[in-house]
Order: structure tokens, then sequence, then C-alpha cells
């Protein structure tokens, strides 16, 4: 799961875009204009942003300078517009920008900038983390340590669960998939199999746990213990 922010002055685009990627098991956080997307920004440190160019206080193209001159444009950024020109959409890349979305945005487009979005973002995180000195992970953390000419992340211990190996030589959405299996079978066994202490730690509604639990496939009489 991602911490995406939804930037964009339409209630129903942020509705809309808020629906689709907490459907995609993201977390979601959404601003109204420029003032709250600057406190989301500090406040969630997101890994990636969905920002609108035309706003009624701040446009998108400044707000991405402002990131961009104060060191925040940490994340991979994502315009939206459905009446931007060229030149806006050339300037707001050069400026930072992963890429630019024309409304109306497909269902496909979406996902596909979001999923090339994060996978950006990731091999940022992993191309400024020391290799001389990992973070240490923390119980349940799957860390992606030393890669393998084989681009296999070696196993790590996950507490109740059974050592899990990861594979990164795949597409984003397939390895996100298996991780996620991962992360909430971890959970339902550390929690006896409760789907509301799950729901609590991992931060998701019950109805929502329960949809994703199913589109992964996990079996959730695994986690109850006899």
């Amino acid at each position: 799961m991602a911490n995406i922010l939804v930037v964009d002055d339409e209630l129903g685009i942020r509705d809309l875009l808020s629906e689709i990627l907490n459907d995609e098991g993201h977390s979601v956080e959404v601003a109204e204009n420029a003032a709250q997307a600057r406190a989301a920004r500090l406040r969630e440190r997101p890994d990636l942003v969905l920002l609108d160019i035309w706003m009624p206080d701040t446009d998108g193209v400044t707000l991405l300078k402002e990131w961009s001159a104060t060191g925040l444009l940490t994340m991979p950024v994502i315009m939206m517009s459905g009446h931007a020109t060229i030149d806006t959409a050339v300037e707001a890349t050069r400026i930072g920008a992963l890429a630019f979305l024309e409304k109306p945005i497909t269902l496909q487009k979406l996902l596909k900038a979001v999923e090339q979005g994060l996978a950006r973002g990731l091999l940022r995180k992993l191309a400024s983390t020391p290799a001389s000195s990992p973070p240490r992970p923390a119980e349940g953390v799957v860390y992606a340590g030393e890669l393998t000419h084989s681009a296999a992340v070696r196993p790590l211990d996950l507490g109740p669960q059974a050592t899990q190996t990861f594979m990164l030589d795949k597409p984003l959405r397939e390895g996100r998939d298996e991780y996620e299996k991962a992360y909430f079978e971890f959970h339902l066994a550390k929690e006896n199999g409760s789907m509301t202490r799950v729901a609590e730690k991992t931060g998701l509604e019950r109805t929502h746990l329960y949809r994703k639990l199913k589109q992964l496939g996990v079996d959730l009489s695994r986690g109850k213990r006899a």
C-alpha cells in the first residue's frame, strides 16, 4: 500500500480518485487547494501526489515550483488538467513532474501512471539508502536488503509467519500483491484472526479490509487458532 495525496478543487474528482485508489489498497489523503496540499505534504509525507493544475488560490504548477525550490519535491508528482496547453505540460515536467494526465482521466491511464510513479519513487528511495548501513527492520516489516544478480530479496523472519522471500524481477503490481498478502497474513496471525484488531492495526475499514483480503486470496481461517 502507498500513501497518495490527491489535490483537486473539484469534489467529484477527489471522490472518484479516492474511491479508485482505495479499492487498489492505497491510503488516500485529499486536498482541495494549495494550502491544504502544503499541510498534507508536511503531515503525511505522501509516496505520490496527483496534482491538479488549475486551482482557485495557487495553481498546481506554482505549487510544484514551490516544492522544488524548497527541497520538498521528494515524491513523484503527476499533474492533472482538462484545459492545460502543451506548453504548460512541458513546463510541469521540466520542473519535476513525472507525468501529465488529461481529464477526463480513464481508469487504465490512472492506474498505469500511479504504478509507474510508485515504481519511480521506490527506485529513488533504494538509490538514496546507503548500502553499507541499511536500516534495521522492525518486527513484521519486510526489508529489501542486498539485491543479488537474480533480483531476489533475502528472506527475513516475519515472526508468527513463515520466512518470506520476495522476487523483484516482476511487474510492480504482482510484487505489491505478494507483499500485501504476506502483510495481511502476518497481522491476521498476530491478532488471532480478529478482523476488528487487524482493521485497527492496518488503518482500514472492516468492509474494505474484507474486500481487500478476498481480492488477494487470503485464507481467513489461517489466522485463527484452534
